[in-house]
């Protein structure tokens, strides 16, 4: 099971060095990749009466493809999006973005995209909220020939292209698709689609059943189900103790991937947060490939 971190986006702030200092220790320490949130804009809870979302005008993001390209040449992690909002974004400049990415870090890119949840920003950026999950399942397919072929001529429901094509194409082709799936209709997605999903709910009943639904998904697609990654998440609340169990049971639940997420745990500090890295890698090393 390969071991990553989340990037403490909402905690790290805006200093470049930050970004840097994180992404070199978390190498350091034994960490395979570096997974990061997206949110391109935050609504105002001054206009926005009534706001309850997670994160606001005030929550900092650092954009997760540009920053990947800072961190391709200053460490060799596998660089991951957990998640990209896809539907809300231009599908050509995506592939474009990915794919040099991709190309600069030498083949470290994995995409995870989804659907979002965040009225505000889709309006933002030009897009419509209702229709965002047949607008990603087209995007897919469109990203996909555009990292694997030289000209694409397509004509989709969203998207248009007549003869165009990316240069310089990635180094992966194509490159790696996850999902970000929390209902029946998202894990039947991952099973049609995806090269691997990340799940949002922990090992147990409710996962082997969602487990069930993207394998049983992706047979009728004519995939092997096996041949799916599968990411969990554990979260660092203070004590290293819990999570080489709670590991252990993304493990046995079939997990190909694993990141440690120090978000939200209190962490007051860059230091502390590489503090809790450097303790967390420590009780997760027996379980790490």
């Amino acid at each position: 099971m390969q071991i990553g971190v989340v990037f403490p986006q909402t905690e790290i702030g805006p200093d470049a060095g930050a970004v840097r200092t994180y992404g070199q220790r978390a190498e350091e320490l034994g960490f395979r990749h570096v997974l990061a949130y997206d949110h391109v804009v935050g609504a105002d809870p001054a206009v926005h009466q009534g706001w309850n979302g997670p994160y606001d005008v005030r929550t900092t993001f650092h954009e997760p493809l540009v920053m990947f390209g800072y961190l391709a040449a200053l460490t060799s992690l596998e660089l991951v999006t957990g998640i990209i909002i896809l539907p809300q974004r231009q599908t050509a400049l995506v592939a474009k973005q990915a794919a040099e990415v991709d190309l600069l870090s030498g083949g470290r890119v994995r995409l995870g995209v989804g659907l979002g949840w965040n009225q505000v920003e889709y309006e933002a950026l030009g897009q419509d909220f209702r229709t965002r999950g047949r607008r990603l399942e087209e995007q897919v397919t469109l990203m996909r020939r555009l990292w694997t072929e030289g000209s694409v001529t397509y004509d989709g429901e969203f998207d248009r292209v007549t003869g165009a094509g990316l240069a310089p194409l990635p180094v992966q082709r194509p490159i790696p698709v996850w999902f970000g799936a929390q209902s029946a209709r998202a894990y039947r997605r991952a099973g049609r689609l995806a090269d691997g999903w990340f799940p949002q709910i922990s090992p147990g009943p409710d996962l082997d059943q969602a487990k069930d639904i993207v394998h049983t998904a992706a047979a009728e697609a004519g995939r092997d189900p096996a041949e799916l990654g599968m990411e969990g998440r554990v979260s660092w609340r203070g004590d290293p103790s819990p999570l080489a169990r709670q590991a252990a049971a993304w493990r046995d639940a079939g997990a190909t991937h694993l990141s440690v997420n120090t978000m939200g745990a209190g962490l007051p500090s860059l230091g502390d947060h590489l503090g809790a890295l450097e303790l967390a890698a420590e009780a997760l090393a027996p379980l790490a490939s």
